[in-house]
């Protein structure tokens, strides 16, 4: 199927080629979209060089500067949904998500409306060289936000997520006010309570291994405060039971 991936990217030059190489080589009909909050490390730039090497196949989305994820994905799936690209997919730039895992994601989004990539599922896991505060941090993560909101899922915070283009077009994205990284995990909550199919397919995180991390503790605390605003905000599906599609 016609795959566009969006890649949100802020100074990811060390990255981006890298990546577009890697997934080029996928069997998988592939193209990308780059969001580029105007780079001061010139990704901007460069993300226009690689559309000009591979014609059709690499679109650059050029925005004033540091807009947050938020935006940068909702502005993504708007311009993606205007093309006949069938699935869509939210990645990151800096290698954390492994390319190789879409292949089987894309196996299973054939019975699902979009797919997870799921470090805690079995057959997946972290950094292997991650300390153990690390890893106990973004474990309880998951299971702080999926128990608060009731989700069957494994991994709710993952950002490596694969849609059907018809499913996600039938997001109220309106109705999603967090920024940050919090919005991914109302996003998922609200699919759930739309009751769509999600699966998860497991996947290896890995660290970056170029440019700086842009989570910190300060952003993981907010969104730990901000799963209850979610609980909040969706009180009227918790009550109905389900919400018909929108």
């Amino acid at each position: 199927m016609k795959t566009t991936i969006v890649i949100p990217t802020y100074n990811e030059a060390e990255n981006l080629p890298k990546l577009v190489s890697a997934l080029f080589s996928l069997p998988l009909d592939l193209r990308l979209l780059v969001v580029d909050d105007n780079s001061p490390d010139g990704t901007g730039k460069l993300a226009d060089k690689l559309s000009s090497q591979h014609p059709g196949r690499i679109e650059v989305l050029h925005r004033p500067g540091k807009m947050g994820l938020r935006s940068a994905y909702l502005n993504g799936f708007q311009k993606i949904f205007d093309s006949d690209s069938e699935v869509i997919v939210q990645m990151d730039a800096d290698f954390s998500h492994d390319p190789t895992a879409l292949t089987e994601m894309a196996k299973l989004l054939e019975t699902n409306d979009v797919v997870l990539g799921s470090r805690y599922v079995a057959g997946g896991s972290v950094d292997e060289k991650w300390p153990l505060w690390r890893k106990w941090l973004s474990a309880f993560g998951n299971f702080y936000a999926r128990t608060i909101l009731g989700l069957p899922l494994h991994d709710v915070t993952t950002g490596y997520r694969m849609w059907r283009t018809e499913a996600l077009k039938q997001i109220p994205f309106e109705r999603i006010h967090s920024s940050g990284y919090i919005f991914l995990v109302e996003m998922i909550y609200l699919t759930h309570c739309l009751e769509f199919r999600i699966g998860e397919s497991p996947i290896y995180f890995a660290d970056r291994k170029f440019g700086k991390s842009k989570m910190s503790f300060k952003i993981q605390l907010e969104a730990a405060m901000r799963i209850w605003q979610v609980l909040w905000n969706y009180r009227d599906l918790r009550r109905a039971g389900k919400l018909a599609r929108i």
